[in-house]
């Protein structure tokens, strides 16, 4: 687990000192050690920062050189199978010098090009710079753990693990893709390879990048097929399901540093605990975190339940509120991008906990979008039901009627979601309401959007809705959600806090062997009736109490309503309502005073928006701080439609 730069650029005079910029811009990933290669005859550099998990000494130190010399590697991950990959690698004559998983990548690149990555089981970001072929060969895994950003100019390329690195370097000064406000608005983030820095985007799991001089093809060399027509029977699942997860588990395992376990109480991390606790001599180390702010704040009792029965080392860590609020700007910055995701600031302090104990964790991520463990996932199935009784045009007329006449309420927000087909109403987990964003918007900033539709990221989420086109609704929720919130929410929340405090997390759930077996799973085996996520629970039984099992998902619950209504009362206003506040150029602010009235009152719950737009203004106001060089926002509110 480390950090990467790099640069592409012939016609730069200053590639030392801009790769040590970049490199230098996010220490904590790699606290251990610093490297960067200059080659000033082919226009490169690359730049590492190492957290050591692997081969301890000076051998797996980065940027690294093969045997040859003829290529050169940075490398941020884990590729788990490589001693496997090791040993097939000798059988056709490469040597090895390091324990490395790093000197494998180089050799099988060498070996086989861009077909290595197919052979690779990991969470990994490399890019190997080829000196014969004058070529930059750049790949992220398969579901996207590790971040890959990029720039590209046709003058120069320039990527790295992080966007903070790439705008220590990028002139001349960009601007905030403002179209994309809105897709922020509605998501929470901003899904697909965009991001709200123009000039600068994602590569996409499952995707490569090979550079030269005549140009850059960006491919994808993987996806999930959603082929779970043959039905083999719950228990056929289930054991292979067992197998699957063990095996996971078991290549996780290698390491050379200390491990422990993010046991929140929930089924999901309970299962590593409970399949690993079994199969090692020492006692592992188990962590939870919480809120006091009452029981639906805090799942302790719950590990502790776990943490008894498997008897591990646990610890247990209470945040504050004052300690949530005075982390949120950290937060922010950390994140990169701006992304409503409150449980990540939880996520830090227990990674930072966990950093005192041990160099590695394993955590329960990805179970819910692959086995459907939300009950939203049971509501919308149950909303495409009534659609086709809605078919009826009388029957929807009536149900047009009763929108208008119901009060804004649960009922009158799923009569309406029955309306709308899923392709324009689904997006994913953390869907925002669409009224209330609408009634947030400046008339300036409404005709802004009107005329600036995106295309790209507006193509790329109906590419996955065409995608699934023949398949069942479930099937096609998770895809989407797996292609959007997994990995532009969720893991990005998991490196960047884990990252944060220099602790390598690893998330045995997102396997691609067995990612790719859940997407072969019918949808009866996932959610029957009203219960989610069957397999799981019958793989669990009898080996978990039921207590586990069986209890309602929580999740790293924070308190936001009640946070919005004492602690952060006033630094929501402060922050939100000021005549600086940078938000004004996209919304009215008296609406959101309006918001925060209701919500200090009790009047209505609207936590999840204003945190969406603190997290808004804390980032807007950040870019200056982290790039040096960034031009915030207009000079004067006309540019917005310029």
């Amino acid at each position: 687990m480390c950090g990467i730069v790099g640069i592409i650029d012939k016609q730069s005079r200053s590639l030392e000192t801009d790769i040590i910029k970049m490199r230098d811009a996010m220490p904590y990933r790699g606290p251990d050690g610093i490297g960067e290669t200059c080659l000033r005859s082919d226009g490169i550099a690359l730049g590492h920062r190492r957290l050591t998990i692997l081969d301890l000494t000076d051998a797996g130190s980065q940027p690294m050189t093969n045997e040859s010399g003829t290529m050169v590697i940075v490398h941020n991950g884990e590729v788990y199978n490589f001693i496997e990959l090791k040993k097939e690698l000798e059988g056709f004559g490469y040597r090895f010098k390091s324990r490395t998983d790093t000197e494998v990548i180089l050799s099988a690149y060498d070996k086989w090009g861009v077909d290595c990555l197919k052979r690779f089981n990991g969470m990994f970001a490399f890019a190997i710079w080829d000196k014969k072929k004058q070529e930059m060969f750049i790949a992220r895994d398969r579901l996207g753990i590790k971040p890959l950003y990029y720039f590209y100019d046709h003058d120069k390329l320039l990527f790295a693990s992080e966007v903070k690195s790439i705008l220590k370097v990028l002139k001349p000064r960009l601007e905030i893709n403002h179209n994309l406000i809105d897709l922020y608005m509605s998501f929470g983030y901003v899904p697909g390879e965009h991001t709200l820095v123009k000039g600068i985007k994602r590569l996409l799991p499952g995707h490569f990048i090979l550079w030269n001089e005549k140009k850059l093809i960006n491919e994808k060399y993987w996806d999930v097929s959603l082929e779970n027509s043959h039905d083999h029977g719950l228990p056929y699942y289930v054991k292979e399901l067992k197998n699957l997860l063990n095996s996971s588990i078991d290549l996780r395992l290698r390491s050379d540093v200390p491990l422990g376990i993010f046991l929140s109480g929930g089924i999901d991390s309970s299962a590593v605990v409970a399949l690993l606790a079994p199969r090692v001599n020492k006692q592992l180390k188990t962590f939870s975190v919480a809120y006091d702010f009452g029981a639906d704040y805090n799942e302790t009792n719950y590990a502790r339940i776990v943490a008894r029965q498997f008897n591990t080392d646990h610890h247990e860590l209470i945040v504050s509120p004052s300690q949530f609020r005075d982390f949120i700007p950290q937060y922010v910055y950390h994140m990169d991008e701006p992304v409503t995701e409150s449980a990540a600031i939880s996520l830090y302090y227990i990674a930072k906990m966990a950093s005192d104990y041990v160099r590695v964790v394993l955590s329960g991520e990805g179970s819910d979008e692959l086995f459907a463990g939300y009950d939203f996932y049971y509501y919308n199935i149950i909303i495409e039901k009534w659609r086709r009784i809605l078919a009826n045009k009388n029957i929807s007329d009536l149900s047009e009627l009763l929108c208008g006449l119901l009060p804004d309420n649960r009922i009158r927000k799923y009569l309406r979601m029955s309306l709308i087909p899923l392709e324009k109403r689904y997006k994913g987990i953390s869907t925002y309401e669409e009224e209330v964003k609408k009634r947030l918007y400046t008339s300036d900033f409404k005709r802004f959007i009107a005329g600036k539709y995106e295309e790209g990221p507006h193509d790329f989420l109906s590419s996955l809705f065409q995608h699934t086109k023949n398949n069942d609704v479930l099937s096609r929720m998770l895809y989407f959600d797996m292609k959007t919130w997994l990995v532009d929410d969720l893991l990005i929340k998991a490196d960047r806090m884990s990252m944060a405090a220099s602790l390598e997390l690893r998330v045995p759930f997102l396997d691609h062997r067995l990612v790719e077996f859940a997407a072969q799973i019918p949808s009866h085996c996932k959610i029957s009736g009203k219960s989610t996520k069957v397999i799981v629970k019958e793989m669990l039984k009898g080996i978990l109490p039921d207590t586990i099992i069986y209890r309602k998902k929580m999740g790293f619950p924070t308190p936001l309503k009640h946070m919005f209504q004492g602690e952060l009362q006033d630094y929501a206003y402060g922050l939100l309502i000021a005549s600086s506040a940078n938000i004004r150029t996209y919304f009215r602010s008296a609406e959101i005073k309006r918001l925060l009235d209701e919500h200090a009152s009790g009047r209505k719950d609207n936590h999840r928006i204003i945190w969406q737009l603190v997290v808004l203004e804390t980032w807007l106001k950040s870019l200056a701080f982290y790039s040096g060089s960034f031009d915030v926002m207009p000079a004067r509110q006309e540019r917005i439609g310029a």
